[in-house]
């Protein structure tokens, strides 16, 4: 899956959660962690490590708390 689909998938969670109550960057971390395939959650958070061109801040925000591939 490319960059750009990852980065627009991402960006539209955040949308979603953006306007939900609570804490949203662990929202995003959550359904991230749940939904992704171990091959997305590796391609959205080593986008992240190369420094997050294009990615909401609650993407970012929500990244450390992401279950990293192999967890």
């Amino acid at each position: 899956m490319s960059d750009d689909k990852i980065i627009r998938m991402a960006n539209q969670i955040a949308d979603f959660f953006a306007v939900q109550p609570g804490d949203r960057a662990g929202s995003i971390a959550a359904h991230i962690s749940e939904n992704w395939s171990p091959p997305m959650r590796a391609a959205l958070l080593a986008h992240v490590v190369a420094g997050c061109p294009g990615l909401d801040p609650l993407v970012i925000a929500a990244a450390p708390q992401i279950r990293p591939v192999g967890a």
